[in-house]
């Protein structure tokens, strides 16, 4: 079973095919997989009306080798629901400072891994044709996410003259987001344990007709509901730690594709900044990076 393809999306992509009683099985799992995933395949059965082989069949079906193996990714789906203190006994795997090195650095790898095997090039391209064509756009994310959304802002307001980066400071996120209309864009920034008040932003957004899009870990996660274009990148959680290398990895590649469109605007403008930055010795002058 290929290691990085999301659980959900498989059942979505071979619904059709299911028989009548795998259907059922689907269909609870996508609407309640947080109880499915205790389950035992008897259990799960019973409660859907159908036989314990029947869901043996519906796991063989989806190309698990048995009912376990389906189960396992069923529970790193509710990992995203646990609250910080459940997560932190997860860190009972590290034994030592090395392991706890060698482990979390490989979990970075497995999502930025996971997340070029199940990019959309469709749905990026959406993406960046919205930003281009948009009047105002609006960079949100809080907490944990806040420093993807300061980022992905800080570049973009090179690119382009009409970013906001929507914060949580003295002036709540409704009142920076009160002028935005169906002409402007929302990009919501939202990774486990989901922000609120980033979901109730994105709602409140969506209700006065701005396009979404929304920059998160799964189709199923609560930030991609009110979406048009949803870019999802992998963060699956070592301990309390939140991933977050795969979404900045995509950041950078949404940043990158934009000012390659924009290049010919953009170039005397990032001429005169380099002679603001040398007059005010903003960088090293020894150093040639950012």
């Amino acid at each position: 079973m290929e290691k990085y393809v999301d659980l959900i999306k498989i059942i979505q992509n071979n619904f059709n095919k299911l028989s009548k009683g795998q259907k059922l099985i689907a269909e609870f799992i996508i609407n309640e997989y947080d109880k499915a995933a205790f389950m035992t395949a008897a259990t799960l059965g019973q409660t859907v009306g159908v036989s314990e082989s029947t869901v043996v069949r519906f796991a063989n079906t989806l190309g698990y080798d048995g009912y376990r193996e389906l189960q396992k990714e069923l529970q790193e789906l509710i990992k995203n629901k646990l609250t910080t203190v459940q997560r932190l006994t997860l860190a009972n795997e590290f034994s030592t400072r090395e392991n706890a090195l060698k482990k979390v650095m490989q979990k970075d790898t497995d999502n930025i891994e996971k997340t070029i095997n199940e990019i959309d090039f469709h749905t990026f391209e959406q993406a960046v044709e919205l930003i281009l064509n948009a009047d105002s756009i609006y960079v949100l994310g809080l907490r944990s996410s806040s420093f993807l959304a300061g980022y992905l802002g800080f570049y973009l307001n090179f690119l382009l003259d009409n970013v906001k980066i929507v914060t949580s400071g003295p002036n709540d996120v409704f009142e920076q987001l009160l002028k935005a209309d169906k002409n402007d864009i929302i990009i919501g920034i939202s990774y486990p344990r989901y922000s609120k008040r980033t979901l109730e932003a994105l709602e409140y957004g969506k209700g006065k007709g701005c396009k979404i899009i929304s920059i998160t870990d799964s189709l199923i996660s609560p930030a991609a509901q009110n979406a048009d274009v949803t870019l999802l990148a992998s963060s699956n959680m070592v301990s309390f730690v939140d991933s977050l290398v795969a979404p900045m990895s995509l950041i950078n590649a949404f940043i990158v594709a934009i000012g390659m469109e924009k290049r010919n605007d953009i170039t005397s403008y990032f001429e005169d900044l380099e002679k603001i930055w040398k007059k005010y010795n903003v960088y090293d002058v020894n150093s040639k990076d950012n």
